[in-house]
């Protein structure tokens, strides 16, 4: 089983931008998308941003993450 985690980008860094995954920043390779920027949602997986997402769905995503882990 696979596991993409959408995530905001917060800087662009060359190939790479700085996410935030709710809270956590990480660093994740941008190379596979085109037009990626700052305040795009994006998902991740395994250090890769593999799609861009609409804000409200990526939202969502995190909203029942943040459920899940306070369970």
């Amino acid at each position: 089983m696979c596991l993409g985690v959408p995530a905001k980008v917060l800087e662009i860094r060359g190939e790479k931008a700085l996410v935030d995954f709710g809270g956590v920043t990480r660093e994740t390779f941008i190379t596979l998308l085109d037009d990626v920027k700052v305040g795009d949602y994006v998902m991740i997986h395994t250090g890769y941003a593999i799609e861009k997402l609409k804000p409200e769905e990526a939202e969502e995503t995190l909203k029942m993450f943040k459920e899940i882990i306070e369970l």
